[in-house]
């Protein structure tokens, strides 16, 4: 049925396309059956791209990147290729060689109806060919650009222009077959104002050229959505051998503090599963719109600046995005509903990295503080209307593929890999690891094509009994997950339970030790109190977590006083305070809590704060949002909107 389905609409598609249809011929019963991801129309098992070769153009005057994509094609014999576009003007098309080329039809289908996937262009083409030319430019509907104007940069006088291709924006900038199943090499020449500096995901240039041009290129093939490029007033600090961070100039003196530890993350991910196969790893620090922590663009991951800390505590982020060099880069999920074969390896590589640099003791807090925010997201989920959700493996068909980008396919993901390996013991679990990344090195994969490989060779080489197919396709998480447990965090549980009591926590403790000075016993005295530096940051987000949801305001006004969570610098503490503090009607912190949201534009810290404060002061969350709405990149706007619109 579902052939026929997609005949009728390829049908209907071509009835109601208004440019030169009638020159189309297409084979709807090829068409038919073209397309096994849900979220992208290309016809790939047809007719799929094996190289792209960019020309662009990026104009900060009137934001907008003039292009020209050819596709280097492998033909299975159709007369039509299909391509994803969305927010996108296509200006012609023509088939062959740069400067031996000729026009040719295409049409543009209509708008899905819930602008998700945004619009299939199909393209004549000849049984044979193998060069397909789209000169286009992107339009104000372009979601994956971000452009920003120099008040929103550190420097305060220059602009910035970053691309966000995860899930399927990848085709609101570039005419592309916008699927993970399909690898491509790319390259490129951008031009750019002559005072700024372009770089993608790809091999780089460190210094400012001196005409504005610049030439990439990515010789191992990559997912769509790795296609990245960022241009800005930008300067290069090498780190080691093969890394590095790019960031505007003020920040270069934090970020060289923040990223000392980048060559171990190296060497300890290499220890664990192998060679890096990218030769160079470095870091872009985007401005604060960048609506994620971290981008694993290859060569090239994109950090958002709130992981500029000054003490280093939020480096686990980068050993998150180094991670992703191997699960996720190297090898792909094929579909968005496989998208925990990205992260639940990541996270749990992530956290082997962490225990390798700085002990099992942290590594355990991090998957701690995880496993409780897991325990709200299925709680979350089990209330909503997609209670199926809580599946690693899911059905997002029909609705955008971001509806994924949960603590399920992150954490229940991690917990999967780590209850496996406490089943089966380090070394083995080591061993099926590494030879799973050599074996889908550069290439796709399905869960159900991990859960074969699994039963052949891991468990039953093994004779090991495991409910994997529970934890992949069963809602919820199963009674065999591996429990982590950290003295740590229950001492910070106790201490908010303390201070919820009335005990005087933030009292100084006053203690004497004996001294002996020229000859004599003497006492020495020594004052203890508690103090924000005395923590990291988990262990500070444990502390607010465990305080009563209803709080008086004069116990946080107590907190506020002597500890300075408004003020410590650091996201998470901040989003977790701010929260709090809102659910309370704590109003002390409004003027701090706009400025913040003014400011960061990461989706995970925007989205819990302008949902408590819309509970208490919905009048105040859109007059917020309204004023800073602008400098959110698409992806953290339609986020809150959508929030925003449902509660009310």
């Amino acid at each position: 049925m579902k052939n026929f389905y997609y005949l009728i609409f390829l049908v209907g598609l071509l009835m109601s396309c208004d440019q030169k249809t009638s020159a189309i011929v297409t084979s709807t019963e090829k068409l038919a059956d073209s397309t096994f991801d849900d979220h992208s129309y290309s016809n790939l098992r047809e007719i799929h791209t094996k190289h792209l070769d960019l020309e662009l153009e990026v104009n900060f005057q009137n934001k907008t990147i003039y292009g020209v994509a050819r596709h280097t094609m492998k033909n299975n014999n159709t007369d039509t290729a299909i391509f994803d576009i969305n927010g996108l003007l296509i200006q012609k098309v023509t088939l062959g060689t740069k400067n031996h080329e000729k026009e040719t039809d295409f049409v543009i289908g209509n708008m899905d109806k819930d602008s998700i996937l945004g619009q299939p262009l199909l393209v004549t083409t000849k049984n044979k060919t193998q060069q397909i030319n789209i000169y286009y430019q992107t339009t104000e509907n372009s979601a994956a650009l971000d452009w920003l104007d120099s008040n929103l940069t550190s420097s305060k006088t220059k602009p910035f222009l970053y691309t966000q291709g995860q899930a399927i924006l990848t085709r609101t900038w570039i005419p592309i077959q916008d699927s993970p199943s399909n690898r491509i090499t790319y390259s490129a020449k951008v031009s750019v104002p002559d005072d700024l500096i372009a770089v993608m995901s790809a091999k780089n240039e460190r210094e400012k050229s001196s005409d504005g041009n610049y030439f990439f290129e990515m010789k191992k093939p990559i997912p769509s959505y790795l296609i990245a490029l960022a241009v800005g007033d930008l300067s290069y600090q090498s780190l080691g051998p093969n890394t590095g961070f790019y960031c505007e100039p003020e920040l270069a003196k934090a970020c060289l503090y923040e990223f000392q530890d980048l060559p171990k993350m190296m060497q300890a991910a290499e220890k664990i599963y192998g060679k890096y196969q990218w030769d160079q790893y470095d870091l872009l620090v985007l401005p604060y719109s960048f609506p994620f922590g971290g981008m694993e663009n290859p060569m090239l991951t994109f950090v958002n600046p709130t992981i500029i800390t000054g003490d280093r505590s939020l480096t686990s982020v980068v050993a998150h995005e180094l991670a992703h060099s191997w699960s996720g880069n190297l090898v792909t999920n094929r579909t968005w509903n496989d998208f925990w074969l990205n992260e639940g390896f990541t996270v749990y590589f992530e956290q082997r990295i962490m225990e390798e640099l700085y002990g099992k003791d942290v590594s355990d807090i991090l998957a701690a503080v995880e496993y409780y925010e897991l325990q709200d997201e299925l709680k979350t989920i089990a209330g909503s209307n997609n209670p199926e959700d809580s599946r690693l493996f899911l059905n997002l068909k029909g609705r955008n593929p971001d509806d994924g980008l949960t603590d399920i396919a992150y954490v229940k993901g991690s917990f999967f890999l780590k209850t496996l390996e406490q089943k089966v013991g380090r070394i083995k679990f080591d061993e099926f690891i590494n030879t799973y990344f050599q074996k889908y090195a550069f290439k796709t994969i399905s869960s159900a094509e991990f859960v074969a490989y699994l039963e052949k060779n891991l468990l039953s080489r093994n004779k090991i009994d495991f409910n994997h197919k529970e934890w992949i396709y069963k809602e919820g998480l199963p009674k065999n997950c591996l429990q982590i447990k950290s003295v740590r965090l229950d001492k910070m549980n106790e201490l908010a339970n303390k201070f919820a009591q009335g005990e005087a926590i933030f009292k100084p403790v006053i203690t004497y030790e004996k001294i002996r000075i020229k000859g004599r016993n003497k006492k020495n005295r020594i004052v203890n109190k508690l103090e924000r530096k005395d923590f990291i940051v988990q262990e500070w987000q444990t502390f607010i977590r465990a305080l009563p949801k209803s709080i008086s305001k004069e116990k946080l006004k107590i907190i506020d006083i002597h500890l300075g969570f408004k003020n410590c610098g650091n996201s998470e503490i901040m989003t977790e305070w701010f929260t709090l503090a809102l659910e309370n009607n704590y109003t002390e912190l409004n003027s701090d809590i706009e400025r913040f949201l003014k400011k960061v534009g990461r989706r995970k810290y925007l989205v819990p704060i302008y949902k408590a404060m819309n509970k208490v002061n919905p009048k105040l969350a859109k007059q917020i949002f309204e004023n800073s709405k602008n400098q959110y990149h698409a992806v953290s706007r339609n986020s809150i909107e959508e929030l925003l619109k449902k509660a009310n």
